[in-house]
């Protein structure tokens, strides 16, 4: 029963509001003590499950960094500059984005992601878009536009990374059809890839575009003369 005190350490730490990562280590190390390993096996194990889930730890960094972003005008800034613009429309943001997010990939960078990019800065530039060309927006366009702003998103992570031959989608599909005995390598991969990813492109741009006449259906009466 003695092993299960790391269990108490974690209740005490948690109930009187100790440091959570703090906590974890100490109760992690005490449970390790009290079960007979050597201190430098516990933190060896301690070390290398961080570094098999850094990834994550990464993630997990984007969240406050976002927050703080967001809390100091960043969506104000993205709605003020598609403003500007006087030929913007929200299917003519999406259609950039999922221009820049494929490019992107192509390149195998991470430019993108929902929490990155959709929440705090094409969601926005869409809505703000739709603003500037409608003196109101409904809700239920509001949710439309949040859907077309996810969805670029996934078109382009989903279909633009295998562009890329280094990048996991490749790697798993050269990997599965090895297990079947059937010899690819990731360029080949990659290179068939692309006239998907061309597919997924023009596809964004007849969605966007329809977006756009559907919007100006929905909301004419609410649209804004700018020759006034």
């Amino acid at each position: 029963m003695i092993r299960l005190i790391g269990v108490l350490i974690i209740l005490i730490g948690f109930y009187k509001k100790y440091n959570p990562i703090a906590v974890v280590l100490v109760a992690g190390i005490a449970t390790g003590l009290v079960s007979g390993i050597e201190i430098v096996t516990i933190l060896d194990i301690l070390g290398r499950t961080f570094v098999a889930n850094r990834f994550m730890s990464i993630f997990l960094l984007t969240l406050p960094v976002i927050g703080i972003l967001e809390r100091y005008g960043l969506k104000e800034r993205s709605v003020m500059l598609i403003k500007s613009m006087k030929s913007a429309t929200t299917g003519r943001v999406i259609i950039v984005y999922m221009f820049f997010r494929e490019l992107a990939s192509v390149f195998g960078l991470r430019l993108g992601g929902h929490v990155q990019f959709v929440r705090p800065l094409v969601y926005p530039m869409a809505y703000g878009a739709a603003e500037k060309n409608y003196q109101s927006v409904t809700e239920d366009a509001d949710e439309k536009i949040k859907g077309i702003s996810a969805a670029a998103e996934n078109y382009g992570n989903f279909y633009g990374q295998n562009v890329f031959p280094a990048s996991g989608g490749v790697l798993l599909v050269v990997g599965t059809l090895a297990a079947l005995e059937i010899d690819v390598i990731p360029m080949e991969v990659a290179i068939a890839a692309i006239p998907v990813a061309v597919i997924a492109f023009i596809y964004t741009v007849v969605q966007s575009v329809l977006f756009d006449n559907s919007l100006n259906k929905s909301l004419k009466k609410n649209k804004i003369d700018k020759g006034a």
